[in-house]
């Protein structure tokens, strides 16, 4: 903001010349001798232009996107989605404060209809942006806008009607955090104020847009809530009933963790992979089980970290700080002095050894 307003305070821009839209946006509608007139005030204004545009140009071409690249799904618009959901699942309590209990079905109604029309125009452009990616459609630029239209629509009615199932997981994930948290004096209390509770609705939400094949999108709502609290789950991560996050903080779960019903865990967890395969050309091999497998009834205690396509069966319970990248039987409590007294195996030391080695070398 600093930047265009000095730029419009220290030049006469014509009317016609730079536009200035609603969304955040220039449109030069006259030749590049226009950017002359930034150079009023002896800032540099216009060769910075020129530069920021040799780069893009560049960059646009590296990529194969020189000519029209695809527009993306807009954050700003998608966290107002979000809210407006969150709003229609839980009207009493993330809607208008002053609902009343008669005007419910409407306002749920008009929140529903409001920000799923804004879905779509968001589907229509991730549509686009697949084609474009990853050449799915060869004639992209050949399929009419009432065809990308109807496609977009098709999918978020789709996801329109899986809301109420979403909205049963999310109860068993509230009544979760007050059953498991003796500080929570109320269901409403959690609903309102737990950050865990804000990561997995935006969760199960991103979840339901990823497995119905929008993946930017699911992961830019996951992302907004990461910014927000610090909580890191993403949308391809597959996440049972009753999942409680407490304080949350830190928290990192990865995209094929699988987590079964009644699992808890603490802040600082992370649900990561333990190695990075490459292909023959150097390049990271996407897509594989590479993150742990949580079965139900699992209790994981702030700061540990569990690493690659491992169990933790059911019942057991996983100290603090703890590092484990071996699968344990059902039932299992395992501490950070357990761990420090099972002496590793030749191949894990040389494992640890190696990834240190090439991370220092990378550094």
């Amino acid at each position: 903001m600093f930047l265009i307003s000095l730029v419009l305070e220290g030049s006469t821009v014509r009317d016609d010349t730079w536009k200035y839209k609603n969304d955040m946006t220039f449109t030069n509608t006259n030749s590049n001798d226009d950017l002359e007139q930034f150079a009023h005030g002896d800032l540099g204004i216009a060769e910075i232009v020129l530069q920021l545009r040799e780069l893009r140009l560049t960059s646009l071409e590296n990529r194969n996107r020189l000519n029209n690249p695809p527009k993306l799904p807009s954050r700003k618009v998608l966290q107002s989605i979000v809210e407006g959901l969150g709003a229609a699942l839980f009207p009493n309590r993330l809607g208008l404060p002053d609902l009343k209990e008669e005007s419910l079905d409407y306002f749920v109604g008009h929140t529903l209809d409001v920000v799923l029309r804004d879905l779509v125009k968001q589907v229509e452009l991730e549509l686009n942006f697949i084609k474009d990616t990853y050449d799915q459609c060869a004639d992209a630029q050949k399929v009419s806008l009432n065809q990308k239209h109807t496609e977009a629509e098709k999918v978020v009615k789709t996801f329109a009607f899986m809301l109420p199932t979403i909205r049963q997981l999310l109860d068993t994930d509230v009544k979760a955090a007050f059953e498991g948290d003796p500080a929570a004096r109320s269901i409403d209390e959690v609903l309102v104020c737990y950050p865990g509770i804000l990561a997995i609705i935006h969760y199960r939400l991103a979840n339901a847009l990823h497995n119905l094949g929008l993946p930017l999108i699911a992961r830019m709502i996951s992302e907004i809530a990461h910014s927000i609290t610090g909580i890191d789950i993403h949308p391809g991560a597959t996440i049972a009933e009753s999942f409680f996050i407490d304080h949350g903080t830190g928290v990192v779960i990865g995209e094929t963790a699988i987590i079964g019903k009644h699992v808890r865990i603490y802040q600082a967890v992370t649900l990561g992979a333990k190695r990075f395969p490459e292909d023959e050309s150097g390049r990271l091999i996407k897509g594989n089980a590479r993150h742990p497998i949580v079965e139900d009834d699992v209790v994981i205690y702030a700061g540990a970290t569990i690493l690659g396509r491992i169990t933790i069966g059911k019942g057991s319970a996983i100290g603090g700080n703890v590092w484990l990248t071996r699968s344990v039987p059902p039932n299992s409590n395992i501490t950070q002095a357990q761990m420090l007294s099972i002496p590793q195996s030749p191949l894990d030391v040389r494992e640890e050894s190696g990834s240190a080695k090439k991370a220092l070398q990378n550094h």
